[in-house]
This record gives structure tokens, C-alpha cells and sequence, in this order.
């Protein structure tokens, strides 16, 4: 049985307000510190039997995205210690196994026991459930990874805190999610895809996923917005059906034309620029450091 937060699950304020245009998501807004939540929070079973039932991991490893991996572990190869990462929500692990092959000592997490059973025949230390009830070793991790998962939190606080009690000190937790600010969701509104009950229940801007983890004990070593999705444009609209990670999705032909050419990379990255300027990417990636 689902039950509701009755104030922010950020900052704890009671001023809190329905946004209307996102009722099928329960979509409240924090007057206080501006975060927005689902306000209706699903209960463990309902969660695992979405995960279960409704939630279908992708089969495709785009080659564009396996690189963007081995780029970002290059960029914390400086920080291997233990050897020991985390990486929360492991699903299709695939970002697991760059790592394993990175030299990495790979620990994941997961809700069902299918996803278990396929990430640990992939050599993954796994354990079932949400991270605060699994209990690592204090000071344990290097590195904690946490691409697209901290939106599926609804208590998005003691997730964080157990980041960073199972972090050693200097450690670094790299983030992904949606933006909340992004120039698609201003213009689709209720319709972005994006926005979606229960697999999606706290949603940040590039300001609120900063608070977070500063309030937590974190430093912000970087932040930015970036992308904008012609796939999810076509989906959010109705104009289009097709998944959204697949070998022939409109984003991955355009990364691959975009990869060929310079000329396209560049004009990317000045798309980028601006789109970070303004916040207004569809997804923030951002790393902090435990102090």
C-alpha cells in the first residue's frame, strides 16, 4: 500500500503544492528549496513488481556509449585506493563491466533477482534491495556510480548520506539524472515521458542535485547539463513508438553521423555549451568528492 510524504523530502518544509499539470506522476513542489517530488511514495512491493513486470532492460550496448564509459573511469583512475566500486542500480551492467575490465573490484546493487542473477553471472559482487538496507562496510568504496537512479529514490537524503558514509574520504560519486529544467520538459510539460509514476519519483535541476550532496558532506568538483533528445521529443508527442536505448532510435543514428565527422562534433559541443549555460540539457551529469 502506497503511502505520502506529508513535507519535502529534501529540505523537510510543510510548504509544499500540487503542480496540476503533472497529477498522474503526483507531482508536488517544495516552496522552500524548490524540489520536486512525486508525493505519493510506492511501497516495496509495488516497486519490485514494477521492476519485475513493466521495467524492461535494454540488450543494446551502444559502442558511442561504452567509450563515454571507459572516459569516465580514465577520469578516476587517480582515486583507486581499495579498487572498490559501487555501482547503484546496476541493471544491464554494462557500465559494470568496463570496469572489471578497467581493473576495478565492481560491487552493484539491484530490486529483482532476475537482474541479480544476470549482473553476477558477469563476475558482479551483487545485493537485492534499495542502498541504505544493504549495509557496506563504512569507508569501503572508492568510487560510487549512480547513472539514472537517484530520480527512482523517494527518499533521496538517506541515499545520499549512505553514499557518503560508505565512501572513503576523498572518494567520488559520479551522478546522472534527468533535469528537471530541461528546455524539453519546459516545452512538453505533462506530456515529456520523462515523467512517469513509479519509476520516476524525485526529480532535480542542477541546483537541487548541488544541495544535496553538499548538505551531505560532499564538494561539487563538477556539474553540467547536456543533450537534447530528438527520440524523446518523437515519443513524448506520440509521433513515434520506438525505445528510446536501441540500435536504431534517432538519438543513436544522430550520435553515430555525430562521431564521423568533426564538423558535427563541434557544432555538438557549442549545443552543449549552451545548453549548460542556460541548464537547460536533458540530463545533469555531475561528480562530487567526499571531504
Amino acid at each position: 500500500m502506497s503511502n505520502s510524504h506529508q513535507s519535502c523530502p529534501l529540505c523537510d518544509s510543510t510548504q509544499i503544492q500540487a503542480l496540476p499539470e503533472y497529477n498522474r506522476a503526483f507531482l508536488n513542489k517544495c516552496s522552500s528549496c524548490n524540489f520536486i517530488f512525486s508525493k505519493t511514495i510506492p511501497s516495496n512491493e509495488e516497486l519490485e513488481d514494477y521492476y519485475s513486470s513493466e521495467y524492461e532492460l535494454t540488450e543494446f550496448f551502444s559502442p558511442i556509449t561504452a567509450k563515454r564509459y571507459e572516459q569516465i573511469l580514465d577520469g578516476f583512475e587517480h582515486l583507486k585506493k581499495t579498487g572498490n566500486l559501487l555501482d547503484v542500480g546496476t541493471g544491464s551492467a554494462f557500465f559494470a563491466e568496463i570496469a572489471i575490465k578497467k581493473g576495478w573490484k565492481v560491487f552493484g546493487t539491484e530490486l529483482t533477482d532476475e537482474t541479480i542473477q544476470a549482473a553476477e553471472k558477469k563476475g558482479i559482487n551483487m545485493s537485492k534491495g534499495k542502498l541504505e538496507d544493504v549495509q557496506f562496510e563504512t569507508d569501503f568504496f572508492d568510487l560510487v556510480i549512480c547513472i539514472e537512479v537517484i530520480e527512482h529514490v523517494s527518499y533521496p537524503v538517506p541515499f545520499v548520506n549512505e553514499i557518503q558514509r560508505i565512501l572513503r574520504k576523498g572518494g567520488a560519486a559520479y551522478v546522472s539524472t534527468p533535469n528537471f529544467d530541461s528546455y524539453l520538459r519546459r516545452k512538453l510539460k505533462g506530456q515529456y515521458d520523462v515523467i512517469g509514476y513509479p519509476n520516476h519519483l524525485s526529480y532535480f535541476t542542477a541546483k537541487t542535485l548541488k544541495s544535496i550532496f553538499t548538505k551531505s558532506g560532499f564538494n561539487k568538483k563538477s556539474l553540467v547539463t547536456s543533450g537534447i533528445s530528438r527520440t524523446r521529443l518523437k515519443t513524448s508527442t506520440g509521433k513515434s513508438n520506438q525505445a528510446f536505448v536501441s540500435e536504431t532510435s534517432d538519438d543513436e543514428i544522430l550520435r553515430h553521423r555525430i562521431e564521423k565527422k568533426w564538423y558535427l562534433r563541434a557544432m555538438k559541443n557549442v549545443a552543449n555549451w549552451f545548453l549548460n549555460l542556460f541548464n537547460l540539457g536533458d540530463s545533469i551529469k555531475a561528480t562530487f568528492i567526499k571531504n
